[in-house]
């Protein structure tokens, strides 16, 4: 006897051990009612062991034994389709008498492994396709000390864990689950994300209203943006940031070295699967282009590139694309030494808001293509790197990206920095010409 859990439930199939996988299959398919689509049997939970339907192979030949559990497993993107209408294989002294067992793709509009709708037919970047056929779990091997099964069995102590399981990502220092972490939270309910949205944010007013003169003599609630509510971002769409070759920002810093005066470039390269979160993404930066620009030794000011365009199509013909932003804030310490000042830490700020506006500026410009938003976009996968001073004096690099919240407030001109806190922003005033919505908060952390 074997114990069988599938998405319908967990049921037993009355089998030896001499009994044919082939055979096996069709118990499977009487049990749980005939069904209708194609599935697989795997002896581990992780589908690292696939039971292949055969005259030959018997059930002892995948060491199973009596009362063990085997997973069915619907395949994905496939639908079965047998002669008969019940869906079942017809076997007669040993032969399939069916004439053809037919794969079709599937139409359905959700993404796979979940029910969230397609709502875009926009051309998603590689790396997200890659990762939505990835099983993501977190495997975990047998604990000797709490596991009382057999090798070919699971318990609590050893299931695999979800991408988003809170515990193991506080484990392992991640502050923020990956963006497709988040997508499999999104579908882990009942309703498998069925009803869940990815809507971008929006300060501005739906124009076309006409039930009322336009803005500013009149607004409804239909044309009018929503109030936002600050939050900690659950997700980050970029998990880490590396370049293939250490010279790349050596040969950055020799301008602040010679000169002492700030630098801004643009990292070019590729996004990847960061294999140290789970479902994560890492930009691979291989070069820096610094565009023109004017320098000081505190601020720089970006001149108008009429290069810009070459230098992406350059970029494209090597499978290049801009992946974020550099810029340096750098002050020497000790010249003989090499030692520079560390200023940047939770008593003063990270990034400034006038740095933070400049991210969002930026990610706005380099949407991430979803197609799960009507839009054809969600967030952004565009980064910023800081060189500065860390607790050592030493130079060092920090990546970042600004909330998809920040990024709207910044591209519908809602936000802008102050001037004596270089920490702060504020929130402009409506005016005649633009309205802005009302910008709350509810929660303060340690900072």
């Amino acid at each position: 006897m074997l114990r069988v859990q599938s998405p319908e439930g967990t049921r037993r199939v009355d089998v030896d051990s001499v009994t044919v996988t082939r055979e096996l299959f069709e118990k499977v398919t009487n049990t749980f009612g005939n069904i209708e689509y194609s599935f697989a049997l795997y002896c581990r939970r992780d589908k690292s062991q696939e039971i292949v339907s055969s005259n030959v192979k018997t059930i002892a030949s995948y060491g199973l034994n009596h009362g063990d559990m085997i997973y069915l497993s619907p395949t994905a993107g496939a639908v079965q389709h047998a002669e008969n209408d019940t869906g079942i294989l017809k076997v007669k002294n040993g032969v399939n008498t069916s004439s053809s067992t037919t794969f079709f793709p599937s139409t359905s509009s959700s993404m796979p492994g979940s029910k969230i709708p397609i709502r875009s037919n926009v051309e998603e970047d590689q790396v997200d396709v890659l990762l939505q056929k990835m099983d993501g779990t977190v495997k975990r091997k047998r604990d000797p000390k709490n596991c009382l099964h057999g090798e070919n069995s699971s318990c609590i102590h050893c299931l695999p864990l979800e991408p988003y399981d809170a515990s193991y990502l506080k484990d392992l220092n991640v502050k923020h689950m990956s963006f497709h972490a988040y997508l499999r939270k999104l579908s882990s309910g009942l309703d498998g994300g069925k009803y869940a949205n990815l809507e971008n944010i929006s300060c501005r007013i739906k124009p076309g209203c006409t039930g009322h003169p336009p803005w500013p003599k009149g607004v409804c609630s239909k044309c009018q943006p929503k109030a936002i509510t600050l939050n900690s971002q659950a997700y980050r769409h970029v998990d880490n940031v590396v370049f293939e070759n250490p010279n790349l920002v050596e040969q950055f810093l020799h301008y602040w070295r010679v000169t002492g005066w700030q630098r801004i470039g643009f990292l070019y390269g590729r996004f990847d699967i960061h294999l140290d979160v789970p479902l994560g993404i890492k930009g691979i930066v291989a070069a820096i282009y610094e565009p023109p620009q004017e320098s000081t030794r505190d601020s720089v000011r970006l001149l108008p590139d009429s290069r810009q365009s070459v230098v992406d199509r350059v970029a494209a013909k090597l499978g290049l694309q801009c992946i974020g932003w550099i810029f340096t804030d750098l002050v020497a310490e000790d010249v003989s030494k090499g030692t520079v000042r560390h200023f940047r830490n939770s008593e003063t700020h990270f990034l400034s808001a006038q740095e933070c506006i400049m991210a969002g500026h930026f990610q706005s410009l380099h949407p991430n293509p979803c197609r799960l938003s009507s839009d054809g976009f969600f967030g952004s996968k565009f980064v910023t790197v800081c060189v500065t001073g860390d607790s050592q004096n030493q130079v060092h690099m920090e990546g970042y990206q600004v909330s998809n919240q920040c990024q709207a407030l910044v591209r519908d001109e809602c936000l802008v920095p102050t001037k004596d806190a270089p920490e702060l922003a504020y929130v402009r005033q409506s005016t005649a010409e633009k309205y802005i919505p009302d910008v709350y908060y509810k929660v303060s952390n340690r900072f």
